[in-house]
């Protein structure tokens, strides 16, 4: 398998591991939320659980925004780019930049991206 799909297989592997141990930490937790009375030591640990959890959101919005940040700002600068070698008269490229304004035109249309202007 090529590098990517070694990379993406592992960090699918990686995920799903999260996404386990994660599912296995959420019930104790919900449980003792539940609970009318919680004695010193549920307490404890109640709380050890929500710090861990806010951490572990932190993380997560983290990756979430260094994704975002790089795929839209990738695909911005190659945009541009495009762009100026089209208006510089490059055949090639013009094609690749009509194709591109054709396929955010059908994400801005199907709701899958939000127009800010």
């Amino acid at each position: 398998m090529d590098e990517i799909g070694d990379n993406r297989e592992e960090l699918d592997e990686e995920l799903e591991r999260f996404i386990t141990l994660l599912n296995q930490l959420l019930p104790h937790y919900h449980s003792l939320l539940k609970k009318d009375e919680l004695d010193n030591d549920e307490k404890t640990r109640l709380g050890e659980i929500e710090h861990y959890l806010i951490g572990v959101n932190s993380k997560i919005m983290e990756i979430k925004g260094k994704l975002e940040q790089d795929v839209f700002g990738r695909s911005i600068d190659r945009y541009y780019k495009l762009k100026d070698l089209a208006y510089g008269g490059d055949p090639h490229s013009k094609l690749k930049l009509e194709k591109i304004r054709d396929e955010l035109t059908k994400s801005l249309k199907a709701g899958e991206l939000i127009n800010f202007n």
